[in-house]
């Protein structure tokens, strides 16, 4: 982390590889692990033994550029395509494949920050200044916001990624649309780079690094702007920014679907969800489905969260919250629907949620 000596990764999660137990003769009975802080219930630590965590919180050159050129080839394909084809019916699914890839840079972007795709630590700072720029997501703020998330995970007082109203429809809608999410990205960048920050999981100490790196930011946004308009090229324009903004709301099914609607408690197991979905979608999410699994312990790599997930939950027959992309989008407009807010539901119990498939799907209830 740039100006601090700490690592994020092993800050939020080395500590747990030495203060992980063997799992006790108990732990793999307990099978509900969706209802919160319930006696009994087992701790994420409680589910792994020390040795077998540390080996899997080793970090991978190889398997990161493997990850990084993947993402960054298809790109480089979607957008040769796209600019071959525009104007032409065929630029309409490319635009949108092209806009998927763009936006779901920020997978890597988040295990950049968390400082686990490389095992070589300068590669994890710049290629994620650089997918930060290109989100217009700042690198340093993208990190002290999300390690504030892990360490308040569902906390409204200090989660970074709570701050804001509990979603009612219209809101949701807006920010699955990426309207509002544009909106706080660029407004953020230049509240800084006029030297606002008052987010309040912001330490002060870090605001002289933050108003640098927005101006920074909006120097180079500026640059090409500058560029563009003298060279009469469309090229950021239709080869970045029009994809990446209009495709946003298929990023923010990953987005939403990680902890809304699950309970506002510290237990890992309970307020993290995961996602089933294809080899597709966990390619280009950088295996940001197994997302239980990455809050429980967020120093193992993105390329063994499937192994930990295994290790967690498949071996012993137990499950995290899990849902499909799209049977979380229909629960959540169930759930808001008749003019009802989050505000309308508990906080200490899961409310959203797939039914059983042999019943009726019941609706969520505000108590």
């Amino acid at each position: 982390m740039q100006g601090s000596d700490m690592n994020p990764a092993t800050d939020m999660s080395a500590a747990t590889a030495e203060r992980a137990k063997p799992v006790g003769p108990d732990a793999s009975s307990h099978r509900d692990l969706t209802g919160g802080a319930t006696p009994g219930a087992p701790s994420h630590r409680d589910l792994i033994d020390g040795a077998t965590l540390r080996r899997l919180c080793v970090a991978s050159d190889a398997a990161g550029l493997r990850q990084t050129a993947s993402h960054l080839a298809a790109l480089g394909v979607s957008g040769t395509l796209l600019w071959q084809a525009w104007g032409t019916l065929w630029a309409v699914p490319v635009f949108m494949v092209h806009g998927m890839l763009l936006n779901f840079l920020y997978a890597g972007q988040h295990e950049l920050s968390h400082g686990t795709v490389f095992r070589t630590r300068w590669l994890n700072e710049w290629v994620g200044r650089i997918f930060g720029f290109v989100l217009f997501y700042p690198r340093t703020f993208d990190q002290v916001q999300h390690m504030a998330h892990h360490r308040f995970t569902q906390d409204w007082a200090r989660d970074g990624e709570l701050a804001r109203e509990p979603y009612a429809l219209g809101s949701y809608l807006l920010w699955m649309s990426g309207i509002t999410y544009w909106y706080t990205r660029w407004r953020r960048i230049v509240r800084f780079s006029l030297g606002l920050v008052t987010e309040p999981y912001l330490p002060a100490y870090r605001h002289p690094e933050l108003v640098r790196e927005a101006r920074i930011h909006l120097a180079g946004y500026a640059l090409i702007a500058a560029v563009s308009l003298l060279t009469h090229s469309a090229a950021a324009v239709l080869l970045w920014l029009a994809p990446m903004c209009a495709m946003k709301f298929t990023h923010q099914l990953q987005n939403t679907i990680e902890h809304l609607g699950l309970p506002h408690d510290d237990n890992m197991l309970a307020n993290t969800r995961s996602t089933r979905t294809n080899g597709v979608f966990r390619w280009m999410a950088w295996q940001m489905q197994y997302h239980t699994a990455h809050h429980a312990f967020p120093a193992v790599p993105f390329h063994r969260l499937h192994a930990l997930d295994e290790i967690l939950f498949t071996d012993r027959g137990i499950s995290p919250p899990t849902m499909t992309y799209w049977g979380f989008q229909l629960a959540a407009l169930r759930a808001f629907a008749g003019g009802k807010t989050e505000a309308d539901y508990p906080n200490d119990r899961m409310w959203l949620f797939e039914p059983p498939h042999d019943s009726p799907p019941p609706r969520p209830t505000a108590p």
